[in-house]
């Protein structure tokens, strides 16, 4: 998948440096997968949540939250199409609490 505003996450990590390692993690992981829909991502994050067409992950321990909304990959297509994850939202589980994520 390709990862859209990455530099949303590389920001958030020079804020809260231990954020780094689960956010590159998450990042590489992301960017080999060819998700084709919800249930591709619920195999591999059993703790992501899901809110209309954004999926919740939970990052560092459950310490910060990430709001992502995916194109998902279209295997079909002549080539192949890769997905696109948009990142909304990054922020700590304080931060997450604050906002409305329906609205993003």
């Amino acid at each position: 998948m390709w990862v859209l505003e990455e530099r949303t996450l590389k920001a958030f990590w020079t804020l809260f440096p231990q954020a780094m390692g689960p956010l590159v993690a998450w990042l590489k992981e992301v960017e080999r997968a060819r998700w084709r829909n919800t249930a591709d991502i619920r195999a591999r994050y059993r703790t992501a949540d899901f809110v209309g067409d954004k999926v919740i992950f939970n990052i560092g321990g459950n310490k910060y939250r990430m709001v992502v909304r995916f194109r998902y990959a279209d295997a079909s297509a002549t080539p192949p199409l890769n997905g696109i994850a948009l990142i909304l939202f990054i922020g700590t589980h304080a931060d997450y609490d604050k906002i409305d994520v329906t609205a993003l």
